[in-house]
């Protein structure tokens, strides 16, 4: 496989660093070199977080060169937008229409760059989705990311049965079908609904 730059980006409290993980999880269990890294302790409950992933055959560092980035699974808009820049020509932005307005947003000291995030779809090819919503059909609110990691399977070469596995061996006992079926909602959704 070609190597793969995959960023995932939100807030505190959305799943980052777990997502970060499993995706790491399920490369390696099927056989690829991967490098990863995140932020780890930095962001209370509504602060930034990010975490990076690279697959390949070889790989070398987890850090994504600017504009080398394939898939960026943005959590929050703003988020996805603040590491457009790594993104390359052609690539793949994953965003979770709910917003989580950041402190200067709320005191009305800044606007949300509502056009800015608009314009990423003259750069790039945008899959938006509401994966709170779509989680909720799955039984559990808190599937969000899991739903996200479902979307991005399709465009890596991991066997589904693999993921599968990870998020079992991952999440909550109590909460397995339910990213099971999260996950599946996120592999089978349509960019067109």
């Amino acid at each position: 496989m070609d190597t793969k730059n995959i960023m995932v980006a939100g807030v505190g409290g959305q799943g980052i660093v777990l997502m970060t993980g499993i995706i790491s999880e399920a490369a390696a269990r099927d056989g690829y070199d991967v490098k990863t890294n995140d932020v780890v302790g930095l962001a209370q409950r509504g602060g930034m977080v990010w975490g990076s992933v690279r697959i390949g055959d070889e790989i070398y560092s987890p850090n994504i060169p600017v504009g080398e980035g394939d898939i960026l699974l943005g959590m929050e808009p703003l988020e996805a937008y603040r590491w457009s820049h790594l993104m390359g020509e052609n690539s793949t932005m994953v965003i979770n229409k709910k917003r989580n307005y950041p402190t200067p947003v709320l005191l009305e000291k800044e606007k949300y760059p509502e056009e800015d995030i608009e314009k990423l779809k003259e750069r790039f090819n945008i899959i938006t989705l509401d994966a709170e919503k779509e989680a909720k059909s799955a039984g559990n609110i808190k599937v969000a990311n899991t739903i996200m990691i479902g979307v991005l399977s399709k465009y890596l070469h991991i066997r589904t049965e693999t993921w599968k596995n990870i998020l079992r061996e991952n999440v909550p006992a109590k909460a397995i079908d339910e990213n099971i079926k999260a996950f599946e909602i996120g592999r089978n959704y349509s960019n067109n609904k």
